[in-house]
């Protein structure tokens, strides 16, 4: 039961906190669970992110599912899953209230300018570190920036290019596997080659001891 509080208030905490949408939250959840939980390695959190980024859904939302069910099952999951997405409805709930009245207030408007630049930070840093926690070499370094000048400056849909990254790793990968089925068939050829010259030695050494 411990555990399952710690989920719910562990995710409550960074689905109160987030800004920005799910690329922002990485660094909280970070830091909450792989720092201060250590319910996973931080190897083990880089690739969560790539496999739960890769899923259809709210990135966030993924997120807080694949930590709960790795740590405690499906019931953590749904702990995780609640804890990721409250605060969101009871804001949200509460700012339809009064939409026009938050959306025109002064205040507001001015402490969202300022949040602005802290969430490009928060989204900067992480894409940051998955790069090099990715540990591509460098030679891959046009392809995000190709990607990223696709999107904004041709206007590009990411579904495409999404899309078009399945189908190469796809293609790729079975060209991979050709290669290494047909280095397996000629090492075997050669091997039987080899085992053929052997016998082939072995009989002449032998005819010639009988000739002998």
């Amino acid at each position: 039961m411990r555990l399952y509080f710690d989920l719910l208030t562990t995710f409550l905490k960074i689905g109160s906190f987030t800004l920005g949408g799910g690329y922002a939250m990485l660094a909280l959840v970070e830091q909450a669970v792989v720092r201060q939980k250590k319910w996973i390695d931080e190897d083990e959190f880089w690739k969560m992110i790539t496999i739960v980024q890769s899923l259809p859904g709210v990135f966030a939302v993924n997120t807080a599912l694949y930590v709960g069910y790795r740590i405690a099952g499906k019931a953590g999951a749904a702990v995780s899953f609640l804890g990721a997405v409250l605060p969101s409805l009871v804001i949200i709930g509460a700012i339809s209230t009064c939409f026009q009245e938050f959306r025109e207030n002064e205040t507001v408007m001015k402490i969202f300018a300022g949040i602005r630049p802290c969430v490009v930070a928060l989204i900067l840093a992480p894409s940051v570190k998955m790069f090099i926690k990715s540990k591509l070499s460098w030679k891959f370094l046009p392809i995000p920036i190709l990607v990223a000048a696709a999107v904004v400056f041709l206007k590009m849909s990411p579904v495409y290019i999404i899309m078009a990254a399945i189908i190469c790793t796809i293609g790729w990968e079975y060209l991979k596997i050709k290669d290494i089925d047909k280095k397996s068939t000629d090492n075997h050829e050669e091997d039987e080659a080899a085992d053929d010259d052997d016998e082939k030695n072995v009989e002449f050494i032998s005819s010639k001891k009988e000739n002998d």
